[in-house]
């Protein structure tokens, strides 16, 4: 498949790091996908990610025969799955529910995220400093800096804590943008 790698040894370090890059990569991702449920999206990765591992390995069990190969094969793996954490980051795929505890006024929490369309519950409590107001949102991943700004403006003290949710149903979400609607014209 890489025949000019015969003509041009040299490249084939290069050939492994990137190709691992890439397969690891796309194992975050497949891993990620797996864990919230994407019963399609997993399996289409899955299937790109084997078929760069199989290209790689293969170079290297047909063309490798020193430690600079088995090096970039180790480099890239390690390099893959820093770059498949960064672009998990940037794509934030998920829902997350995120659970305020504050000794402020609940009800003007509320009223700031509904204004921000973003629906939440208040719950009354008593906690180990007296009475408190307990606020859940479930938010895309995408949001939580903004949703992050929200609680710490309303109150810089602030205690809140996130969680993964595989699944939402009904309730009040903001609308989601399309892909295309991003560079619509106008907006």
């Amino acid at each position: 498949m890489f025949d000019f790698l015969d003509q041009y040894p040299y490249i084939l370090p290069f050939v492994i790091f990137f190709g691992r890059i890439i397969d690891v990569s796309l194992g975050t991702l497949r891993i990620i996908f797996v864990s919230k449920g994407e019963k399609y999206k997993a399996p289409i990765i899955g299937f790109f990610e084997v078929l760069i591992w199989i290209v790689v390995i293969s170079e290297i069990f047909s063309r490798a025969n020193d430690i600079t190969a088995y090096l970039s094969y180790a480099a890239g793996y390690a390099s893959g799955n820093f770059i498949g954490i960064l672009i998990e980051q940037k794509i934030a795929f998920g829902i997350l529910l995120c659970r305020v505890y504050t000794k402020g006024n609940g009800k003007e929490l509320v009223s700031l995220l509904n204004r921000q369309n973003i629906g939440a519950t208040l719950i009354h409590g008593t906690g180990s400093l007296g009475e408190i107001d307990i606020i859940e949102t479930v938010v895309d991943r995408n949001l939580m800096k903004k949703v992050e700004r929200i609680f710490t403006e309303f109150d810089p003290n602030v205690f809140f804590v996130v969680e993964d949710v595989r699944t939402k149903q009904r309730g009040i979400f903001p609308k989601n943008q399309t892909l295309l609607s991003r560079w619509r014209i106008g907006k």
